[in-house]
């Protein structure tokens, strides 16, 4: 039976509120797991329950389809600065342009989640409260995905899927994960 995401989410925001901040005096939650399993939905949830944290998709943080290797290094480069105390920025990838748009800033001291393919690494581990991986079967997962995206972005769809399944396997997110979350 899938998760409620609601009921999830308040889980989640219950757990990571009642620890000991992990990113200078703010908080860190990674929302991971393979593409098309539910991340989106339960960052938007634990948004719901924790109006002022900030949400940070990694879709918008990869350069394009072949962008996954280049990931840890960037939300790495967004959570050092808030474990220090100072601001973090990130700059948004334009799908549709092709090419790197406006830059955010995220403020210090809140909570952050992070969502999507890759929000956690080993790199940054140690600034991270809590890690939530979120799956769903296969099958389930590219219907999903091409319903959202289209048919033709299938072929990218399916290599983004052996890249995902090599950096799972690199990291071991899963195994490393405090909570899964199967939505399907």
């Amino acid at each position: 039976m899938a998760a409620d995401p609601a009921q999830v989410a308040r889980e989640v925001a219950a757990c990571v509120l009642a620890a000991p901040p992990t990113l200078g005096s703010g908080r860190l939650v990674c929302v991971d797991g393979p593409a098309g399993s539910g991340k989106t939905t339960l960052a938007q949830a634990i948004v719901d329950v924790v109006p002022d944290a900030d949400v940070v998709h990694c879709d918008d943080l990869l350069e394009g389809w072949g962008g996954l290797p280049g990931l840890a290094a960037t939300v790495e480069a967004l959570v050092r600065p808030l474990a220090d105390g100072r601001p973090g920025e990130w700059r948004r990838w334009d799908w549709l342009a092709d090419g790197w748009a406006e830059t955010h800033i995220v403020r210090p001291g809140g909570l952050l989640v992070l969502e999507g393919v890759g929000s956690w690494s080993p790199a940054i581990a140690d600034v991270v409260g809590l890690l939530v991986w979120v799956e769903a079967e296969s099958g389930l997962r590219l219907t999903r995905g091409i319903a959202r995206d289209g048919e033709a972005m299938r072929g990218h769809w399916l290599r983004f899927r052996i890249e995902e399944d090599r950096l799972f396997a690199e990291h071991r997110t899963r195994a490393r994960a405090d909570r899964i979350v199967a939505t399907d």
